[in-house]
């Protein structure tokens, strides 16, 4: 099966069913089939072949879910950059991608960035500008307005050669430790980590999902694909920045599911949900970044008749776990069990399985582990290994987790995140979590910084929700909870802490 497969079966068991809903627009499956069809049979004229790399660099629009199913169709592999990327890490990874086309928007193309990728990156043969209107002075004759595409090209897709094994996407990571890497996911890959969800999940035609987070994004694109999957309903909008719009919305349409991260429940709680009628909501999840266990019980509370799953991933298998809705009360630390048709374990540096309680590296076979890093054998080579099985791939995360008697799994930390101080280790996780039981705390980071004495000590980075705060106070909840060598010794407030366009915090810059 492959991934545009999805949609050709829901346009055909429910042509003149609403697959996406955006701004004022709502459209069909049959339109959306139709749409990317032609831009298949655009592409392949323009001589994107087999396996050639088009970029969609849009915001969450229903350009662009026509272009990431048009490049399918094609043949192709889509590779969707974050709108909010600027153009300089733009055009380096269109180098980096060999990218054959470009699929963006008339406002990029106005800040001349299609003529300088037709100039700068060698493999680039097109620039498609979403909408009708192409702003480009020139263009060589390389330019052309999707627009145009719609009306001139054929609504019957070209003839796919392309079998499971053959690369679906190119997913950029977001780059929380470092430099963003470009993780290759085959047909197989995507369908399976789909169906795993959608299983889970329970979802079914009658779900209409509300999508904020970004599609060039694992955890954003995951909600589109599990809804054309299923034939349901994806509502799209840009990012959480206006929350009473968003729920406005969620109510109008009356939206079964949501996904969000940390930081957008954070948003969420500190909000008086009762002037929006949330009762169709049928479950919230959370991935990208654990959620505080004082925010998980306060949602329970806020949001009681929703279903809420907390769940973990990464770019490398997209999905590696979920907690069931009725464990959270039970084990709201929990970031659950493996999903279906795959097996997790933790092991120590030696390899060896290692018992409940005790903490080493969480590991990942099945499907969902993706291809490796495009052009990266090294980096390929260190985070997917040789399973048991001869021929097979493993994921290894560079998350630590540990895991209860019942075989539930906890997030430690990130391998790189753990501080050192006092002889101690510190799991970065644990302080952030008694830092969110502070009354009106709305963010919270915790990193090591150096320190002659103990080597590293802890440093607290908080945003407030408008609520007085001081250094004294936060030590002082802090000493009253935590272990001597956990407490943070520094502390600084800030009105924002640097994300990555997924919503995660990004601690390589937090110094």
């Amino acid at each position: 099966m492959l991934v545009q497969d999805f949609l050709k079966a829901s346009a055909s068991s429910h042509p003149e069913k609403v697959a996406l809903i955006r701004g004022d627009q709502r459209v069909t499956y049959a339109q959306v089939q139709s749409a990317a069809a032609r831009v298949a049979n655009f592409l392949a004229k323009s001589e994107v072949r087999r396996s050639d790399r088009v970029a969609i660099y849009l915001n969450n629009s229903v350009e662009a879910v026509i272009s990431i199913f048009g490049i399918l169709q094609a043949d192709a592999v889509f590779v969707f950059l974050n709108r909010n990327t600027k153009p300089e890490k733009v055009l380096s990874l269109l180098k980096d991608c060999g990218a054959s086309a470009l699929i963006t928007d008339a406002r990029a193309v106005g800040q001349g960035l299609a003529e300088r990728a037709l100039e700068e990156v060698g493999s680039l043969k097109t620039v498609v500008v979403a909408g009708d209107r192409n702003p480009a002075k020139n263009g060589h004759g390389r330019i052309h307005t999707l627009a145009a595409i719609q009306q001139s090209q054929s609504d019957q897709p070209p003839v796919s050669r392309n079998i499971d094994l053959d690369l679906a996407c190119l997913i950029y990571t977001s780059g929380t430790t470092g430099e963003s890497k470009g993780v290759m996911s085959d047909h197989s890959n995507v369908v399976f980590v789909t169906q795993a969800i959608v299983s889970y999940l329970k979802n079914s035609e009658r779900d209409i999902v509300m999508n904020v987070l970004p599609l060039a994004f694992s955890y954003g694109l995951y909600q589109l694909m599990a809804m054309i999957c299923v034939g349901g309903t994806l509502v799209l909008e840009d990012s959480f920045a206006f929350p009473d719009m968003i729920l406005e919305k969620m109510a109008r349409e009356r939206v079964t599911g949501f996904a969000g991260v940390p930081t957008i429940y954070s948003m969420l709680l500190n909000m008086d949900l009762s002037k929006f009628d949330l009762s169709p909501l049928r479950y919230i999840t959370n991935a990208a970044a654990g959620l505080p266990v004082d925010h998980v019980k306060r949602l329970r509370q806020t949001l009681p008749t929703a279903d809420l799953y907390l769940m973990h991933g990464l770019t490398e298998v997209a999905r590696t776990m979920y907690l069931p809705p009725e464990q959270v009360d039970q084990r709201p630390a929990s970031s659950g069990i493996a999903i279906p048709g795959t097996e997790l374990w933790v092991q120590d540096e030696e390899g060896n399985r290692l018992a409940p309680g005790q903490v080493g590296e969480l590991v990942v076979r099945g499907r969902n582990v993706m291809r490796g890093y495009w052009q990266a054998r090294e980096l390929t080579a260190a985070r997917f290994r040789t399973g048991a099985v001869a021929g097979e791939r493993i994921c290894h995360t560079g998350d630590l987790f540990k895991t209860d008697e019942d075989g539930y799994f906890y997030f430690v930390s990130r391998k790189d995140d753990i501080i050192k101080s006092r002889g101690e280790k510190v799991a970065p996780r644990e302080v952030e979590n008694v830092l969110y039981t502070i009354s009106g705390v709305q963010d919270a980071a915790v990193i090591g910084v150096p320190d002659a004495l103990f080597g590293q000590v802890v440093k607290a980075f908080i945003v407030t929700n408008g609520v007085q705060l001081t250094e004294i106070d936060v030590i002082a909840h802090c000493k009253s909870r935590l272990e001597e060598y956990m407490v943070p010794r520094q502390v600084e407030f800030r009105t924002e802490l640097p994300k990555t366009g997924s919503g995660k915090i990004r601690k390589v810059d937090l110094r």
